[in-house]
């Protein structure tokens, strides 16, 4: 069985099966035409519960062969440009190269001891986003393994930050677009999902700052402490930022922590196009700022981070360990980034944005997510011409939320159903994938275009894919009733 292990012995074994494994994806991905096979669980599942983990195959040709069969025939590829679903991107050539270097390596970046060069290597690359961000100086922050984690991160310094440590009194401040994370943080956080008070958005789906204003003055008055605001630059179902001047303003007046939650918007940060870049005006102000690099800059999964504009406050995330970061390491100035990070073993995500930058640089990233939301606009002005949608409101990034409304007069809640039906159908399919959501209590469908090699074209064949499946639904219903 030490055959096995990655040393100085099987480091020939090592490169024929890496070698064969990733030819194999290489064939997969020239040869996939559609994103999905439209396989169901009920097919899928038995495959994979039949097979005897207690009796291994022993070679890696045979597991690879296996594999075909219990995953790479019925992934979902979102390289595939009619994958229009969730905020999956595809990812960058030296990303990847990345990925595999650090898992052959596999250095843990919670202490100097375990990590060296990778440590430095994420410190630095914090440092420029930090930069890209507008900070300043005394800015710092950690990689994470996504948004959730980081938004979590974020409001447990602002916890520590309050002015009262009287958890019931604590209210957190999101716009009802924020990211399901902010409520989900509160609860662990100890405050209860109710601290987290919703803030109404404008037509364009918007944080008001009227109504976070009047909200914030409501929370002094019944003797309770505003901890924190949550802005969000690129809501998930509609990419929409939110008026971040305004919102540091209210923040800076009634000392309430002022958290970004930049996950999705992010990319702009890397925009050589300066109108683009100026859509994140005012996040230079925030105190916390959620990114995720392995959404808008191409990343696999995981590559995300939390940043700080005052590096201070990661104390709040310390605890010494005797046998990792004792407290006389950070005396004699050891940079353990457990010490500022809500894990401990963590994997060197960061080398692969290092290699993005250094292969392809800032600007070669964000004129692909320039790319992507150019092409939401022109599917914009497509839906908006087409009398057989209804879309909610012009992107602001890559995301397009909308409706199949039929010609003839039909309930809302039977258009709901032909929307839904119209999705699964699609999905059955394998043709595309798109995903779901709700705005005003009804249903609608959603792109996220976060791939520069869909088309206008791509676009315009989906709509009518998913036309065809709901007046299918449509029709059929109708022959029933009658």
């Amino acid at each position: 069985m030490r055959s096995h292990l990655l040393n100085d012995t099987t480091a020939e074994h090592y490169r024929r099966s890496v070698t064969e494994g990733v030819e194999r994806v290489a064939r997969k991905l020239a040869a996939t035409r559609r994103p999905f096979t439209g396989v169901g669980v009920d097919d899928l599942a038995p495959l994979i519960d039949g097979i005897d983990l207690d009796r291994p195959l022993g070679d890696a040709s045979a597991v690879l062969d296996e594999l075909e069969d219990v995953y790479l025939r019925d992934a979902v590829y979102f390289h595939h440009p009619r994958y229009l679903a969730h905020l999956n991107c595809p990812v960058v050539i030296p990303a990847v190269l990345g990925e595999a270097v650090l898992s052959a390596v596999n250095s843990s970046l919670d202490t100097w001891d375990q990590s060296a060069g990778g440590t430095l290597i994420e410190r630095r690359l914090i440092d420029w986003t930090a930069s890209r961000i507008g900070l300043g100086p005394a800015a710092d922050g950690v990689f994470t393994s996504g948004g959730t984690q980081s938004n979590l991160h974020s409001l447990l310094l602002a916890r520590e930050e309050a002015k009262t440590t009287d958890l019931a009194r604590l209210r957190v401040f999101a716009s009802e677009c924020s990211h399901f994370s902010v409520q989900k943080s509160a609860q662990l956080l100890g405050m209860g999902r109710d601290a987290v008070v919703p803030v109404p958005t404008d037509h364009a789906k918007r944080m008001q700052t009227v109504a976070l204003a009047r909200a914030l003055e409501r929370c002094v008055e019944e003797g309770n402490v505003p901890m924190a605001v949550v802005a969000t630059a690129g809501t998930t179902d509609f990419g929409s930022i939110d008026p971040l001047p305004g919102i540091a303003e209210l923040c800076a007046q009634y000392g309430a922590w002022m958290h970004v939650d930049a996950a999705y918007g992010c990319g702009l940060l890397a925009s050589p196009t300066p109108a683009r870049r100026a859509l994140l005006d005012g996040i230079e102000r925030a105190d916390s700022v959620t990114v995720d690099y392995h959404k808008s800059f191409f990343q696999p999964v995981s590559s995300s981070a939390v940043l700080v504009r005052d590096g201070a406050t990661l104390r709040h995330a310390t605890y010494h360990a005797d046998y990792l970061n004792p407290r006389r390491a950070a005396e004699e100035r050891i940079p353990n980034q457990v010490d500022k990070s809500l894990q401990t073993t963590r994997r060197f995500d960061a080398l692969k944005l290092w290699m993005t930058l250094r292969t392809m640089g800032a600007d070669g990233i964000g004129s692909l997510f320039d790319e992507v939301c150019e092409l939401a606009d022109e599917g914009w002005r497509l839906l908006a011409a087409d009398p057989r949608y209804d879309v909610v409101v012009r992107p602001s990034l890559s995301t397009l939320v909308f409706r199949y409304i039929p010609a003839t007069v039909t309930s809302p809640a039977e258009i709901d159903r032909a929307n839904l039906y119209a999705r699964k159908a699609l999905f059955a399919s394998g043709e595309a994938v798109v995903a779901g959501t709700k705005s005003g209590g009804r249903q609608y469908l959603k792109f996220t275009l976060l791939n520069p090699e869909t088309s206008v074209e791509d676009i315009a064949a989906v709509l009518d894919l998913i036309a065809g499946h709901a007046e299918q639904y449509l029709g059929e219903n109708l022959v029933h009733a009658s």
